[in-house]
């Protein structure tokens, strides 16, 4: 198997244009072993590895179905758009077969023929009819999708306002399904998974794998082994995924929809509840913004808000009840009616179920601003490991999944057993059935990067700064900032933990730097993240100003990003509701919430920010931590060992004269 590979590995090289990487090599032959010997592995693969032919690769070769699943909507697209038809033609002539890919999403990314050709609006559907200018986007939709030999995938449709998306669509859960929906033979997400079905690598996303391992109920194709891309940010999709939400717009959408397909009794019940529970959650949001104190975690359910959840959940049930004993619908469009309002109104239950019992292994709580409350769970781990790590083999690749130089603390989230424990149930003894895999057989590997970091950037540490406060940057963190700016002539990615920083350096910024030709970009609530970077990327003089979406996944190499400035050590906030809890409960159970939770937390999306400065091996630049604390405190030390091998100084005088000469390199060279 490996001679095999490394020779389709040498030809989908040839095939891209690139050169032969040492860690890219090893990588591939650490990923064919765990394919053909049915083992986890765990491998770190630093910028510039090609760390994603190091898996398609021996995965193709494998000539068994594997599953890559990736976090972002950008690298899905890379892998199904550019990489995999780029190295499909040399493959096939290497190994003598026709080979074949797929992508796989939900159901609610594709448009749904049945919901956009039904002769009455459901009310997604008269949400259009009441605001006029969606009239245009609508028509536009629909003309695309009478267009033939579209996808119907919502990545490919005319770019509509999402009112007009989720009018013309539906969710897994509505879906009456293939057999017994009059477009079943037409239908974008069948044809879409019928594909899927049949190729040798099927691409799709954290959340989908997510939902169908905890819900122990397969959505996806089967296969013979899972490759987990941007593996660090698993755990946390998982938790976003099995994260209950319940707000009254969704309760009374579903009261809405049943009133008009099941009009009597039951419906009218069911509307009123979703009444008496909106106006409960209204009084209860006013309650949280007049008193901050109670706004964040839940440690049960609010009793003003008990006993509308637990009308809602009898009314709903009452109208579930009435749609199973009534068989008597055979019309196709009736019954997908049906379907899309027992989908929303068992939706509904469930939810309200569980809010209302709620475990000592979830976390609830209430945010006001969408008046909207979450029961999330404390550790998804123990499913993780019997739902997937029992399944088939499992890589987890990431640049970053190290923490401090150990893979034990992204190991344990993702459930795999590390030393011999289980952080779950340290004392439980996990037996394996014929067939199942031992998710503590897993093998941990760094290939390291072939980028000399130490040559091609500098990290900027400065001791004079004052630790950050719950006010924002300091006037001497923006001050400082503006000075790096102004020295690397704009060129400057600036990341902040949170919206008061990019606001208060924006408005510093302009003031400061008035007098130069100095464009500032500022992330603002909603933003594209890919406009945004477009336009950085445009400008080499520019600067971006970002929140936590820009810590990853951002890719600018040249001239355009010689300065990426972190306002601070990126730790979880104190009331992020899931983060303190799983602190707590590590503190009650003798350990550290600090050390197990919120350092790996912080040292990962570190590593992440201080990656976006070296993007190719003629990058050149700095990354400046404009917070002391990484050299004045004890832990500092494991987040500098989870960052790129940078060389570190804490003159600023180096720093700037170093950016000032950068700056007229580039100039000197037209860009």
């Amino acid at each position: 198997m490996i001679e095999k590979m490394r020779k389709a590995l040498d030809a989908a090289v040839d095939a891209i244009g690139g050169q032969p990487r040492e860690g890219q090599i090893e990588m591939a032959e650490a990923v064919a072993n765990a394919l053909s010997d049915r083992h986890h592995l765990l491998v770190q693969a630093g910028t510039g590895t090609g760390k994603s032919l190091a898996y398609l690769v021996p995965a193709l070769v494998h000539g068994k179905k594997v599953l890559v699943a990736t976090a972002t909507l950008a690298l899905q697209r890379q892998l199904v758009e550019r990489d995999l038809p780029k190295i499909k033609g040399a493959l096939e002539k290497e190994l003598g077969r026709e080979l074949t890919f797929a992508v796989y999403k939900g159901v609610g990314n594709y448009l749904c023929l049945q919901k956009m050709n039904s002769a009455e609006a459901d009310p997604d559907g008269e949400v259009l009819l009441e605001i006029g200018t969606l009239e245009k986007d609508a028509k536009r939709l629909r003309a695309w999708a009478e267009t033939p030999g579209v996808s119907g995938d919502r990545d490919d449709a005319p770019d509509v306002d999402r009112r007009v998306w989720y009018a013309n669509s539906v969710s897994g859960r509505e879906c009456i399904g293939k057999d017994d929906c009059a477009y079943g033979s037409q239908c974008f997400a069948v044809n879409a998974k019928a594909k899927a079905q049949t190729a040798d690598v099927v691409v799709t996303n954290h959340t989908l794998l997510a939902i169908e391992i905890v819900d122990s109920h397969p959505i996806l194709p089967e296969r013979d082994a899972v490759i987990l891309d941007e593996a660090h940010e698993f755990m946390d999709r998982t938790t976003q995924a099995v994260t209950e939400e319940l707000t009254a717009a969704r309760v009374e959408r579903a009261a809405k929809m049943a009133k008009k397909h099941l009009p009597g009794k039951a419906s009218d019940a069911f509307a009123k509840a979703a009444d008496n529970f909106a106006e409960a959650l209204n009084d209860f949001a006013a309650d949280v913004r007049n008193d901050p104190t109670k706004a964040g975690r839940l440690p049960e359910l609010p009793a003003q808000l008990e006993a509308p959840i637990r009308k809602v959940k009898e009314a709903s049930a009452a109208v579930i009840a009435l749609i199973n004993a009534d068989s008597d619908v055979i019309d196709p469009d009736s019954m997908a009616e049906r379907a899309r309002v027992k989908g929303a109104t068992n939706e509904v239950q469930q939810t309200a179920t569980k809010m209302l019992k709620p475990s000592d292994h979830q976390v609830m709580w209430f945010e006001p601003t969408y008046s909207t409350l979450y029961l999330a769970p404390l550790s998804v781990s123990q499913v993780l490991r019997a739902n997937l790590l029992t399944e088939t083999p499992v890589i987890a690749t990431s640049a970053t999944l190290s923490v401090g130089k150990s893979f034990d603390a992204i190991a344990k989230s993702i459930g795999f057993v590390v030393n011999g424990s289980n952080d779950d149930d340290e004392d439980s003894e996990d037996e394996f059935e014929a067939g199942e895999i031992d998710p503590a057989n897993v093998q941990m590997l760094d290939v390291g990067s072939p980028f000399d970091f130490a040559n091609q950037g500098m990290l900027y540490l400065p001791k004079h700064i004052p630790e950050p406060g719950r006010d924002g940057p300091s006037k001497e963190a923006l001050t400082e900032l503006a000075e790096l700016i102004d020295a690397a002539g704009g060129r400057t990615l600036a990341l902040f933990s949170s919206w008061r920083g990019v606001e208060m350096a924006d408005e510093y910024l302009r003031k400061v730097l008035a007098e130069l030709e100095i464009p500032i970009i500022t992330q603002k609530r909603g933003d594209s993240v890919g406009t945004l970077v477009e336009r950085f990327a445009k400008d080499p003089k520019s600067i971006l100003l970002g929140t936590i979406s820009l810590w990853q996944g951002i890719d600018v190499p040249g001239p355009a990003c010689t300065l990426v400035a972190i306002d601070r050590i990126p730790f979880p906030r104190p009331d992020e509701p899931v983060m303190s809890a799983r602190a707590a409960e590590a503190d009650a159970a003798g350990g550290s919430g600090f050390m197990q939770v919120s350092l790996p937390r912080a040292a990962l999306l570190l590593a992440q920010g201080t990656g976006r400065l070296i993007r190719s091996i003629d990058d050149r630049g700095v990354v400046a931590i404009l917070d002391s604390r990484i050299i004045t405190k004890r832990y500092g030390s494991v987040l500098l060992n989870s960052m790129p091998p940078f060389w570190r100084t804490s003159d600023g005088a180096v720093i700037r004269e170093s950016l000032k000469r950068l700056d007229k390199d580039y100039l000197e060279a037209g860009q």
